[in-house]
């Protein structure tokens, strides 16, 4: 695959980076079935293989914890809540995207390990509220400050002005996504 690319724009030669495995991916697209749009696989390809690769290095730092991206995320919502950091299931779920009974899952895996409890809620008796117990509080607390620090680690090795396109543009297609209509 060659190391140039045309620009969309002004037709101009960009150079480019030494390819990746999603540049070879893609080139096989192209000779195997050259109508097929496969330039549309680039960012999706990177995005995924980016997820995998940033989820390794999170799991990590969570694992040295105790916990998981599941149940990091669950006392990380909690804890920013603010205090009494306590919201509702449905609240939570609704955080997290994930479904009632993911959430239902979670949330027993981390009342058994007494990182969480379950309170009636004062507002509505026919539900309940999730709230950190003062172990949860902590661990979360401890886990944090080294995810965080991990995230610093990754984020530090790109120039200011491609964090920020990043962030800008993933902005941006996040606000297509969300505004797509589901698959059907």
């Amino acid at each position: 695959m060659s190391n140039v690319k045309v620009s969309g724009s002004t037709g101009a030669p960009v150079p480019t980076s030494t390819p990746d495995a999603v540049d070879h991916i893609v080139a096989q697209w192209q000779r195997e079935m050259p109508p097929l749009a496969s330039e549309n696989m680039i960012l999706f390809g990177r995005l995924k293989r980016c997820t995998a690769l940033l989820q390794a290095r999170l799991e990590a730092v969570f694992a040295e914890h105790g916990l998981n991206t599941a149940s990091f995320d669950v006392l990380a919502t909690l804890r920013r809540a603010g205090k009494p950091y306590s919201l509702t299931p449905t609240a939570l779920f609704e955080s997290l995207m994930v479904t009632s009974g993911t959430m239902t899952n979670r949330l027993q895996r981390l009342e058994e390990k007494g990182l969480i409890r379950r309170l009636p809620n004062p507002e509505d008796a026919r539900s309940q509220l999730v709230q950190l117990t003062p172990q949860g509080k902590a661990l979360i607390e401890q886990a944090v400050v080294p995810h965080v620090e991990n995230e610093g680690t990754v984020l530090d090795q790109l120039p200011p002005r491609t964090r920020q396109q990043l962030e800008d543009g993933l902005k941006t297609l996040m606000r297509v996504l969300e505004g797509l209509q589901p698959p059907e």
